[in-house]
């Protein structure tokens, strides 16, 4: 049986966490199509999931030391004169709320909030957005992007990759970094560790993330959208220049700034519902007015209007859904039981965002038929199989899957 996208062709699924080993970790910089090896979440022959394995660890975490060790390294930060000893990078959602709120306000810190926008704005998003600044008093900059060439990324990446959010993740993780660099800050504070979200056990033993994952050595190996700068120059007239917010900074001067990336979650208890909770009493955040297609939430990621849609192309191609991706936090947290969990998956994985569904490819100029056509395919056949003119997956966690 094929397996696109180099992940296991056996699929498993976690007993603990219902999270299946088609969730791709990808292991060395997402920039390079050459050297990007996808593979999926460890399952051990148990059946346990790495990301169970460290819900467990941390509940043995210290954290009256690990805060001990978050005051040392803020002190070593801390500005004397009012000036910005820290970057928060965000865009007004629940964690850029709580980690710069308590950095500026539990731990006397003064963070500059730094953002990349989404690709579409949602009302209650930018609002929330505007909250946060007011509320928290908290200055900001914000990218004033090409959105011509943003678009047209994101089409590319799509119509490529069937990734609506290529273009987006890349400038969210290069942005904060350009700013620090520019600014000389040499401390970044993300929210949760990236445990949070199932990487690797082992690389949940340090907080500092790998600062090669945000530069580059070699242009050639970058491609955005799936195609080379060469390739984007001869089709697009696009030159380095022009892309220059989607180009990280060379190795050597992201070196020499010594910029120290850190995540508040290391250091801290962090439960998404509390810092839902937290941003709504301290930052003016506000749930979605209703419930986001694709999962149970109202509250994860509201901000940009092609997140849902990013979910549903990640449920095509790895056969979990948005769903599962919170259902899986949410039972690591002990908030949700395993056949609770079970029955949001039936009910709510896979459902289609149609609600901003035509608005986004109006935008990208592309035609609803092709775009359908073209995620048919991305389903890998070692997870799909079309009967009756209707694809099924071959498995499902509750083993209800075509082949289960």
């Amino acid at each position: 049986m094929i397996s696109l996208f180099g992940l296991p062709k056996k699929v498993i699924f976690c007993k603990k966490t219902l999270v299946s080993n088609q969730r791709p970790v990808s292991k060395v910089e997402f920039l390079s199509s050459k050297k990007t090896k996808s593979k999926g979440v460890f399952i051990d022959n148990n059946g346990i999931s790495d990301p169970w394995k460290y819900s467990r660890i941390k509940k043995k975490i210290n954290y009256n030391e690990r805060e001990e060790k978050l005051l040392k390294l803020l002190s070593k930060y801390r500005s004397k004169s009012g000036d910005y000893d820290c970057i928060v990078p965000g865009s007004g959602g629940k964690d850029s709320c709580f980690a710069s709120h308590v950095l500026k306000y539990k731990y006397g810190m003064n963070p500059l909030t730094v953002t990349w926008p989404p690709i579409f704005y949602t009302d209650y998003g930018k609002k929330n957005f505007d909250e946060w600044l007011k509320v928290g008093k908290f200055e900001n900059i914000s990218a004033k992007r090409n959105l011509e060439q943003t678009n047209l990324l994101t089409k590319l990446a799509i119509e490529n990759l069937m990734h609506p959010f290529q273009a987006f993740i890349i400038g969210q993780k290069l942005y904060p970094i350009k700013v620090a660099l520019k600014l000389k800050i040499p401390l970044i504070f993300y929210g949760e560790n990236e445990a949070e979200h199932g990487n690797p056990l082992k690389d949940t033993e340090s907080s500092i993330r790998n600062n090669s994952f945000y530069s580059a050595k070699n242009l050639s190996e970058i491609r955005l959208g799936g195609l080379s700068l060469n390739e984007l120059n001869k089709e697009f007239k696009l030159t380095a220049r022009d892309l220059k917010d989607y180009i990280p900074p060379e190795t050597k001067e992201l070196e020499e700034a010594k910029i120290n990336v850190q995540y508040l979650g290391y250091y801290v208890k962090w439960m998404h519902q509390e810092a839902y909770y937290y941003s709504v009493e301290n930052c003016g955040f506000r749930p979605r007015p209703f419930r986001t297609q694709g999962t149970y939430t109202k509250h994860i990621s509201i901000d940009d209007k092609i997140d849902d849609l990013h979910y549903y192309s990640y449920y095509v191609k790895f056969g979990i859904g948005r769903a599962t991706s919170d259902v899986s936090q949410e039972i690591r947290n002990d908030h949700l039981t395993i056949d609770e969990g079970k029955k949001l998956i039936k009910k709510y994985d896979g459902e289609f965002p149609d609600l901003y569904f035509k608005e986004i490819m109006n935008n990208l100029e592309i035609k609803n038929s092709n775009f359908l056509k073209k995620l048919d395919k991305f389903r890998s056949p070692h997870l799909w199989i079309k009967k009756n003119k209707r694809w099924k997956l071959r498995h499902t966690a509750n083993l209800d899957g075509y082949c289960d």
